[in-house]
């Protein structure tokens, strides 16, 4: 995301951050202002676009903007270069393609869900449903419009592909009948029925926490120690049968030992494995993002280079039954099935796993953005598959992946960082072939 104009100092280790003001994030009607004109960030719950909206975004690109589109971490969309005029034609537009179902709440429709959920067979239900359902219930609620533009639903039919995108309230599928929601550590069972309401209720639990902490917080992770987010309190009022997961396991455990007449060590022994089952159980499941390809008989998962699509390509996506856009800034074709590998290769996509380019992202760098150090688009170099990589032009490292990845920042100079090792600019190739293919003592998570 765009920096913030005056950020919040660094709070001290241990103390709360404390946001004296609201929350700046741009969208599709407050454009923010950068080197190369304004930027539009359009919410697109579950990454989800018609075919008429395809095409809207890919006019309002080329009439409006720069001719792109860029794929954001959330799967939502960037229209960039654009005249600090146009904000109205473009609400205009936006709203003719229901790209704009509520104006209050345009930009706190953040909802990721697993892109392939409901077309490959895999996964315990269709959480494109659940999202579906959430962002209705998100714009009809008043009191979700105080929800930072940051605040993150994650939605993941049980394979693990999004649970690491760090959501603030996460949702995963644990059979066809339930659900297990994640917030602040504390993880909740609730019927599939109810998951939807039980992920807004505990953004409600959220805000409540935010306003009696008065630290300002946007996000869960920022709530200062003690500020615990009361979900089962919001379950109860919502109406929601709630199992709380951890608690539930952990009980009879402890009662056990307790009754258990042996020697102390013996006691700690007997309850320290259990509990840990009890802790893993609970925790959301990781995987991997599905491989750019065919998704069973009728979905095609493409990847954009750079994570910016031309208005060309996010055409030559069409015909389609619907399009979602990733947090991998591809897209899932709907309707697609393998026969359309040629043409969507030919239109300049990403179509393979073996691609050296796959999982190769950079965030704006110059001439668009002036804290950037290089023009780190024109920088990046492909390499031999392997971990994500990403090309950062200042130390904010905007759009980075989640997860483990090859941090590569641009210094001043004209060289590079490659994970923290000096490398010059015409050694970008080798050192990013090596970063993503060599074995790792322990996940670079953290920059």
């Amino acid at each position: 995301m765009p920096p913030d104009p005056t950020p919040a100092p660094t709070p001290a280790p241990g103390a709360p951050r404390v946001r004296e003001r609201g929350d700046a994030c741009p969208g599709a009607l407050r454009l923010h202002s950068a080197d190369d004109g304004h930027l539009a960030r359009l919410r697109l719950p579950a990454g989800l676009l018609t075919s008429r909206q395809v095409e809207v975004l890919a006019d309002a690109a080329e009439a409006l903007g720069d001719g792109r589109i860029s794929v954001t971490s959330r799967g939502n969309a960037e229209l960039r270069g654009l005249a600090g005029g146009c904000g109205a034609e473009l609400a205009a537009l936006l709203a003719e393609a229901g790209l704009l179902p509520s104006p209050t709440h345009e930009r706190v429709r953040n909802i990721v869900a697993s892109p392939a959920s409901g077309l490959d067979g895999l996964g315990a239900a269709d959480v494109q449903l659940w999202a579906r359902e959430l962002d209705e219930r998100l714009c009809a609620a008043p009191w979700a419009a105080a929800l930072s533009g940051r605040f993150l639903f994650v939605l993941d039919d049980g394979r693990g592909d999004v649970t690491g995108l760090g959501g603030d309230v996460t949702l995963v599928a644990a059979d066809p009948g339930t659900a297990l929601l994640h917030l602040g550590g504390r993880t909740v069972r609730v019927a599939a029925a109810d998951a939807p309401r039980a992920a807004l209720a505990a953004a409600r639990a959220f805000l409540t926490a935010a306003r009696g902490a008065g630290t300002g917080a946007w996000r869960v992770r920022e709530l200062p120690e003690g500020s615990g987010v009361d979900v089962r309190a919001a379950l109860t009022t919502a109406g929601i049968a709630a199992e709380p997961v951890r608690e539930a396991v952990r009980k009879p455990v402890e009662e056990a030992a307790v009754r258990k007449p042996v020697e102390e060590a013996a006691v700690r022994e007997d309850i320290r494995k259990p509990v840990q089952e009890a802790v893993r159980e609970s925790a959301p499941p990781h995987g991997a993002p599905p491989a750019p390809g065919p998704l069973g008989p009728a979905a095609f998962h493409v990847l954009a280079p750079l994570g910016r699509l031309t208005a060309a390509q996010l055409r030559a996506l069409l015909p389609a039954d619907e399009v979602r856009l990733t947090p991998w800034r591809g897209a899932v074709v709907v309707g697609a099935g393998p026969d359309r590998a040629p043409a969507l290769d030919a239109a300049g996509l990403i179509t393979r796993p073996g691609s050296p380019w796959a999982g190769v992202s950079a965030c704006t760098g110059r001439p668009g953005c002036a804290k950037s150090l290089a023009d780190v688009r024109a920088d990046a170099v492909p390499g031999r598959p392997g971990l994500p990589v990403h090309y950062s032009g200042c130390e904010r490292r905007c759009g980075h992946p989640h997860g483990d990845w090859v941090d590569v920042l641009a210094v001043p100079g004209g060289g590079y960082l490659v994970d923290g090792a000096p490398v010059p600019r015409t050694d970008l190739a080798p050192a990013v072939t090596t970063a993503r293919t060599a074995p790792r003592t322990a996940p670079r998570t953290t920059r």
